[in-house]
């Protein structure tokens, strides 16, 4: 894991599994140059609160809804989240954030069921 990720209020491992209400700090890649040649400018320290998430209908792609520090909102891919890995501060009562994954699961459960059965109609 990487060092930068170490903060004394953000002390859970949550790569793979946030969720809405996780207040989260991970570390992803900037970028500079243009859309078709960008060149690696570094890394950012990312804060924030996590406010919303979907599933995308077509692809099943996790998308979180972030509310950072500064108010301003990100919309960031799941995959992008959890690159590089993910901590997250605890919450006062973690039974509530097991009740909110359990939402969250149940609902990727069934995007991708939906999506099964999309693709099984298209090649039938």
């Amino acid at each position: 894991m990487n060092e930068k990720l170490t903060n004394e209020d953000y002390t859970i491992d949550c790569t793979g599994d946030a969720c809405v209400g996780d207040e989260v700090r991970f570390e992803r890649a900037i970028f500079s140059g243009s859309f078709r040649k960008p060149k690696f400018a570094g890394t950012e320290i990312v804060e924030g609160k996590i406010v919303s998430d979907s599933y995308g209908k077509q692809k099943q792609q996790h998308t979180f809804t972030l509310m950072l520090q500064d108010g301003k909102r990100l919309l960031i891919k799941g995959r992008n989240l959890y690159r590089n890995g993910c901590k997250r501060k605890p919450w006062k009562n973690e039974d509530e954030r097991l009740k909110v994954l359990d939402e969250k699961h149940s609902r990727g459960e069934d995007a991708r069921t939906m999506r099964f059965y999309r693709k099984e109609m298209i090649f039938e």
